[in-house]
């Protein structure tokens, strides 16, 4: 089995990081080529998934008093409404007048 450090595909920085800089599809040499390039790929999958999560635990707290005040201005749109009436009252703006009399009282 070829060792990364042999390779010409390898690329290890100084602090001993290891950078594969080959084709999965094309230019792998062995099947263990393979398994290690899935390993680095998912690394960096999960310290990507490990930044966003750090930057959400950031911006909790202010989202978190945007929903506060999103509620409270909320309820204070509705308390502003409220002088209109309660749809159960038949004397709202939208209660039905008073009922027509029949046609032939009309007449």
């Amino acid at each position: 089995m070829i060792q990364c450090k042999d390779c010409e595909f390898c690329e290890m920085d100084g602090r001993g990081q290891v950078q594969l800089k080959c084709n999965p599809f094309s230019d792998i040499k062995e099947p263990e080529c393979l398994l290690k390039w899935q390993l680095l790929r998912l690394d960096l999958m999960t310290r990507a998934y490990m930044a966003t999560i750090t930057e959400y635990r950031k911006i909790a707290p202010l989202q978190e008093k945007l929903y506060r005040r999103m509620s409270r201005e909320m309820d204070d749109m509705d308390d502003a409404d409220s002088w209109k009436g309660s749809p159960d009252d038949d004397d709202g703006p939208d209660a039905p007048g008073p009922a027509a009399p029949p046609l032939a009282d009309r007449l």
